[in-house]
């Protein structure tokens, strides 16, 4: 499986093995990180698992929906380098790469 560091709102960083197949998201929530609410569970309706992705990490995952493009927009803090975590879904590519998380609990 591969190892991903969630680096968590009050910087601290935790590292799990998330399945190949399972959402960013879904790896944070199954193991009670702080930061990612997940409000709709995965829907792309609520944005409350707003995480940042570096560059290079980025190209790993497809292209964001237009769905998820429109909740990013009116998302307070959002950024280029900001994703909806339930739309990162984890390859085998993934292994070693960090997600910082924003805190979506406010």
């Amino acid at each position: 499986m591969p190892a991903i560091t969630y680096v968590l709102p009050d910087g601290t960083e935790k590292s799990l093995d998330v399945p190949v197949g399972m959402s960013i998201m879904d790896g944070s929530v199954r193991n009670n990180l702080p930061g990612i609410v997940a409000e709709c569970g995965g829907g792309c309706s609520c944005a409350t698992c707003h995480v940042h992705v570096d560059a290079q990490t980025r190209g790993l995952f497809d292209e964001p929906t237009a769905e998820e493009t429109e909740l990013l927009k009116f998302l307070e803090g959002a950024d280029g380098d900001s994703r909806l975590s339930c739309q990162l879904i984890v390859t085998g590519k993934c292994d070693g790469i960090r997600i910082q998380v924003v805190d979506s609990s406010g």
